[in-house]
């Protein structure tokens, strides 16, 4: 209809024209054939239409993209790429707005892990900025106290926060722009305020019971006692005051200066074990990612103390059956995939933990020898509701990817772990402490056994992967949903030929149980076909059917490029309040 719309001022005096000789007896069989295309270009489209399944497209430009869950964070970071600033620049920019929007998700207080693809030299970097216990909090630390599970909440789950020392590290190597000028936009948004989006504000109110334990959560984060309403203007000037800080002073200020003497306060307020020298001594670990072949596409995740190597171990044993030709949302694909969730997750759970104080065997784990035993134990026709660990020989998070003009690659993954970490706010700094600790074990033997200076099981886990001259940085949060929904994405990807954008919007099922691999609950989103969910309810899967889009299954970020095109492409999730931002261009 709009090709009439276009045509009309050209055609419209031939078409009255030849209605008037129409009307006549002895009208010619020219004007018959006018009409009678005027008349098949109202219903014949000029364009062919698109069907798809799947709602967003993805931002495509030969201009850098930045994407994240929150819109104003894409933006800063966009921002920053358009005044010549890295991919690493743009996506601390962007984190740190992050910290300001999105406090139950992730801060200062936090941890962070990140893949680095340098386009130049075709290298992949990978950092763990994961931080460790207080040397003086211990199973035997904790048996005095009468504590005998490892507490999930205050000041005894808190770790040494690793995500500062992790920006540092990260733009020292692959900065171009001043540190200072990567903290303004925070920086602005905790002084003058930003309007709680919808999803956020959602997981604030699901928050509010534990804010309620701390005087100075509720403080900060529960203005006049209440949590901030869908559109309120939210302002946290302690939390402007602490980035000014890094911002001047470096990651120094946090670790050895006025924020570590706060966080000190804090914990000997609270009766924590925290110690100057804890913050002093910590330094984030340049790794190397580990990585398997998945039909010919090499997938990265980093090793150990994360659990990427559950995501790599579930593509290794999806990779024994051929993809199904009914396609990824078929009761045969979804019953493969949960299947190798739970084979992979029971074995990440038995043996995954801090390489640094025991051996983690992920050679074994990741092997095709191994996979192929494992996949031997799926039936296709059956749930397996206790699945055990393989006998080997030997949460609320943030998620974001950059991608600049040059074609380099972050993948950057930060967190608190669950909302509003520990629950314990930094006097007068305005954010929260993790409470990583919590997923040590008071088990002495277990490989995730709890010990000063040692680092926690980690489920933050950024992901990369690529083909030939195809490039992609992506990452899915959601706790233990991480490595699963990974696995969804590559497979979407590489078996179902989707673009970034779809691989991301295509239908997801999740487990939240722990451990993962007990039991056959699965929570899945109605958009799964009702025939399929009901396959799927005769095999033995106990079905939880969410909403069509539920943040239940994470949300998640894109970037593509290939280096054999000028385009770049992004993708955000919409279960999320994000966006894929392209760079301006410089316009002389």
């Amino acid at each position: 209809m709009l090709s009439i719309l276009f045509l009309w001022p050209c055609i419209s005096p031939l078409v009255c024209s030849c209605v008037k000789q129409f009307r006549s007896p002895m009208r010619n069989l020219s004007c018959t054939s006018l009409l009678s295309l005027f008349f098949a270009l109202l219903v014949i489209p000029i364009a062919t239409a698109q069907e798809r399944t799947y709602g967003r497209s993805m931002v495509v430009t030969p201009y850098g993209i930045v994407t994240t869950s929150y819109v104003q964070a894409s933006q800063a970071g966009a921002r920053i790429l358009e005044r010549g600033g890295s991919a690493i620049d743009a996506g601390i920019a962007a984190n740190a707005v992050l910290n300001v929007a999105e406090p139950m998700m992730n801060g200062m207080g936090g941890d962070l892990f990140a893949i680095y693809w340098d386009a130049k030299t075709g290298k992949l970097y990978g950092l763990n900025a994961s931080g460790w216990a207080p040397k003086g909090l211990t199973i035997d630390h904790l048996r005095a106290k009468g504590i005998t599970q490892m507490p999930q909440k205050g000041i005894d789950s808190v770790t040494v926060p690793g995500a500062v020392d992790g920006w540092a590290k990260l733009h020292r190597r692959f900065g171009k722009l001043p540190w200072a000028d990567l903290f303004q936009p925070a920086i602005f948004y905790a002084r003058n305020g930003y309007a709680v989006p919808e999803i956020l504000q959602g997981y604030w109110e699901g928050a509010a019971p534990g804010l309620k334990r701390d005087a100075e959560s509720m403080r900060v984060y529960l203005p006049d006692g209440k949590v901030p309403a869908l559109g309120q203007i939210f302002r946290n000037p302690d939390l402007a005051r602490t980035l000014t800080m890094v911002a001047t002073q470096g990651e120094a200020a946090f670790y050895k200066g006025a924020i570590a003497g706060a966080i000190l306060k804090t914990s000997n307020e609270l009766g924590g074990t925290m110690t100057a020298d804890d913050l002093a001594s910590y330094s984030a670990e340049w790794v190397e990612p580990v990585s398997v072949d998945y039909r010919g596409w090499k997938v990265y995740e980093l090793p150990p103390n994360g659990d990427g190597i559950a995501a790599l171990e579930m593509l290794q044993i999806m990779g024994q059956f051929p993809a199904v030709k009914d396609g990824p949302l078929s009761a045969a694909e979804l019953h493969t995939r949960i299947e190798a969730m739970k084979l992979a997750y029971a074995d990440v759970t038995r043996y995954d933990g801090d390489p640094r104080f025991s051996t983690i065997p992920v050679s074994e784990l990741l092997s095709n020898e191994y996979a192929a035993k494992r996949a031997k134990l799926i039936d296709p026709n059956h749930a397996n509701c206790d699945v055990a660990p393989g006998a080997l020989h030997g949460s609320d998070t943030t998620y974001l990817s950059v991608v600049d003009k040059d074609g380099n690659i972050l993948s950057l993954i930060q967190s608190n772990y669950d909302a509003f970490g520990s629950d314990v706010t930094v006097r007068g700094m305005g954010f929260v402490l993790q409470d990583r600790g919590a997923l040590f074990k008071l088990d002495a033997q277990s490989p995730d056994a709890l010990a000063g200076r040692k680092r926690p099981f980690h489920t933050i886990i950024p992901g990369f992967m690529e083909r030939g001259t195809v490039h992609i940085g992506f990452g899915i949060m959601g706790g233990m949903n991480q490595p699963l929904a990974h696995a969804q994405f590559v497979s979407n990807v590489v078996d179902y030929h989707m673009d970034i954008q779809e691989a991301l919007d295509t239908p997801r099922f999740t487990k939240h149980s722990v451990p993962p691999g007990v039991g056959c609950q699965i929570t899945i989103e109605s958009r799964v076909p009702a025939d399929v969910r009901d396959k799927l309810t005769q095999m033995g899967h106990q079905l939880d059917v969410r909403g069509a889009f539920s943040t239940a299954m994470g949300r998640g970020q894109a970037v593509l490029t290939d280096t054999s095109s000028p385009a770049h492409y992004g993708a955000s999730d919409p279960r999320a309040d994000g966006s894929a931002e392209p760079e301006w261009p410089v316009i002389q």
